[in-house]
């Protein structure tokens, strides 16, 4: 049996037997959706949480003061960014960025392919971002999370991958294996994690292109059309993609001739979604 099916044939048992290590949320995440989902949540108390982390801290302020959410007035204080960006979002957004600890790794290989999905992610959330603001009526929070998710399952098979060092001599071999189970991985991982059903949907549902449903346009359809915009112009298979072919473009209602990174309106909220969440 050669490496890659060794390898292929050991997650696949592992997964079918619930062997497989799922990655568990950070816990500073944690605690604020508990706070969140706490009867009696405030935003002083909700601020309490976040303060514990100084660095996520900042961030949520800067976010708060950001272009993004076209405030008039300097936020100074985690109290005033709660009340500005709303509860719902301070949760998502927490969430997102608390992530971003996840993609790091010990072996050079694997953390720089960690950090190339995450950087990938965040391309991937702020065009979802921008569209969900622009041609739905879908939070624009969600849909940053939804971007942030849609790769959540190669986490743990680079986990395995850096447990069996001689794979990554196979990188094409590796990226295969990522691209065949990713899907199924990232839809247990957001189950496990509590993530609402039109999440969870998200891994196994993203990449079919002919996909289509009753109904208006949801985060499945956002995360289609955001993945294909997000390797525009790249070598990757993806990109040569004829988007008139794609339902979930019309479910936008949006034009396949269109590319966010074309239109200056699009282009420059897609600059401040993404300088949110980096």
């Amino acid at each position: 049996m050669s490496l890659e099916q060794t390898f292929l044939s050991e997650l696949l048992d592992a997964i079918k037997n619930d062997r497989l290590t799922l990655p568990t949320l950070p816990e500073v995440a944690l605690r604020i959706r508990e706070a969140v989902e706490n009867p009696d949540a405030s935003s002083s108390l909700i601020a309490d949480e976040i303060a514990k982390d100084a660095a996520l801290a900042a961030r949520v302020i800067k976010v708060a003061n950001s272009p993004l959410l076209r405030g008039r007035v300097v936020v100074d204080n985690l109290q005033l960014a709660i009340t500005r960006m709303g509860i719902s979002f301070v949760r998502n957004l927490a969430t997102g960025l608390a992530m971003e600890q996840m993609f790091q790794a010990t072996n050079d290989q694997i953390d720089a392919k960690l950090r190339e999905t995450w950087e990938h992610s965040i391309e991937v959330a702020s065009i979802c971002q921008v569209l969900a603001s622009h041609y739905t009526n879908l939070k624009p929070d969600q849909a940053m999370l939804a971007g942030l998710v849609h790769e959540i399952g190669t986490l743990p098979i680079l986990t395995c991958a850096e447990d069996t060092p001689e794979i990554l001599e196979h990188k094409g071999v590796l990226d295969k294996i990522i691209q065949r189970l990713h899907p199924k991985i990232g839809t247990a991982i957001l189950k496990t994690w509590d993530f609402p059903d039109d999440l969870v949907v998200i891994p196994q549902g993203y990449l079919n292109l002919e996909r289509e449903h009753e109904g208006p346009a949801n985060y499945v359809d956002l995360v289609t059309v955001a993945n294909l915009q997000s390797y525009a112009g790249t070598e990757h298979p993806l990109a040569s993609v004829d988007w008139a072919t794609v339902p979930a473009f019309s479910k936008l209602g949006m034009s396949p001739e269109i590319d966010v990174h074309d239109v200056d309106e699009l282009a420059d909220d897609l600059d401040e979604a993404r300088s949110a969440l980096t």
